[in-house]
């Protein structure tokens, strides 16, 4: 057999919000905290493709194996594949030396179905889509698992997630069809975090929200609002004295207008989970290790 293979799919994006969506009509699943993959089957097997199309099947070669037996001629996936801590939480820090030395122990969580057998499913709705995923994944508890979901009770589940530690959520419009790009069906809610960084400077711009440079473990981390009281900040000013830019600093950080601070001082930051740089981020008080 032969022919035009199935083709990659720009992926879906939810938008980020504040709070998830409270009403009935929405569905709820954990954010797994991996790579966005699309895994497609058909007539010339199966194949494993990152959020941009790049293919990745090498080195996700027991996930591309297990998808080749599915019971099914052909489909497109789309998911996360994730490196599972033994209690199935998604662990982001271990996905490189997995990918690297033991692709056996990652696992493609699957969340939405495209295709199926030559039929495209994108303009069912969104739990129809899910019914269909289901049958084909069935009650996996193997290397290709299904995304389970709740309906209604975004609130309780946000607080389930949190409690849990994990990254986030992701509420999706139960009668939505899919659609490439961000779109409001889907949104994401992102918990939050407090941590220690290291106070780098302090960057202020006329008419902008004064911000501080922050590292985490020597590298830098991003960026954080100052949200201090005024007694607080007025303390802060007094530890600000003339220092250098660190070695490492990205070239617009370490160009920009920056007052660079001694070294020593550690902030609390209150930032969101699973981000790679500092997002959102607000620094919440600070002390002098000197």
């Amino acid at each position: 057999m032969s022919g035009a293979r199935l083709k990659f799919i720009k992926p879906q994006e939810p938008v980020l919000v504040e709070t998830p969506p409270v009403s009935d009509d929405w569905l709820h699943e954990i954010k797994y905290d991996g790579f966005r993959t699309q895994l497609i089957l058909d007539w010339a097997g199966a194949r494993a493709l990152t959020r941009t199309g790049i293919d990745w099947s090498k080195r996700y070669w027991p996930i591309v194996a297990a998808a080749e037996k599915l019971k099914a001629k052909s489909f497109t996936l789309d998911g996360e594949v994730i490196a599972p801590d033994p209690d199935g939480r998604p662990n982001f820090h271990e996905m490189h030396s997995r990918m690297a030395w033991n692709a056996e122990l990652l696992a493609f969580v699957a969340f939405d179905i495209l295709h199926k057998d030559g039929q495209d499913l994108r303009s069912l709705p969104a739990i129809e889509r899910k019914a269909v995923l289901w049958d084909l994944v069935k009650p996996a508890d193997g290397i290709i698992q299904y995304s389970q979901h709740v309906e209604g009770s975004g609130a309780e589940f946000f607080k389930a997630v949190e409690k849990m530690g994990l990254e986030g959520m992701v509420s999706k419009r139960r009668g939505s069809p899919y659609r490439s790009g961000k779109t409001e069906s889907w949104v994401k809610a992102k918990c939050w975090e407090v941590g220690d960084f290291e106070l780098l400077g302090i960057k202020r711009e006329r008419g902008k929200e004064t911000k501080a440079i922050m590292a985490r473990d020597g590298r830098y981390a991003g960026s954080a609002t100052i949200a201090l009281p005024k007694g607080v900040r007025e303390r802060l000013w007094q530890r600000v004295q003339k220092g250098r830019a660190p070695a490492g600093l990205p070239t617009a950080v370490a160009d920009g207008e920056v007052e660079w601070v001694k070294r020593g001082i550690i902030g609390q930051v209150k930032f969101l989970r699973g981000e790679p740089k500092l997002r959102h981020a607000s620094l919440q008080g600070f002390r002098d290790e000197d």
